[in-house]
């Protein structure tokens, strides 16, 4: 009986694996596609003249985000991992352009 359920956790674990790495790479594509839009808003901003950074935007996004999370995510959770996701945009916008 032992066998047989260590052999079902392990089967469940590798399926729950399975989903995990299929979510991860929807996040890769969704990030990837993030950053291309804002290395083309950024592009925007340098034509007119604008700054890469601006607080009150990445406030604005932030707080969004925040009021739309209705799931296990902490907000204050959700705002480490999207300052990050927009340091990263904003440093790559900083470097091309």
């Amino acid at each position: 009986m032992k066998n047989i359920s260590r052999l079902d956790f392990s089967n469940k674990l590798k399926e729950k694996r399975k989903k995990i790495d299929l979510i991860d790479r929807k996040l890769l594509t969704l990030l990837n596609q993030r950053l291309r839009i804002a290395l083309e808003s950024g592009e925007i901003k340098k034509k007119r003249g604008e700054k890469i950074y601006d607080p009150g935007r990445e406030k604005e996004v932030l707080e969004k985000l925040k009021l739309k999370n209705k799931g296990l995510l902490k907000n204050e959770d959700l705002e480490k991992i999207f300052r990050v996701i927009i340091g990263v945009c904003r440093q790559s916008q900083t470097v091309t352009f």
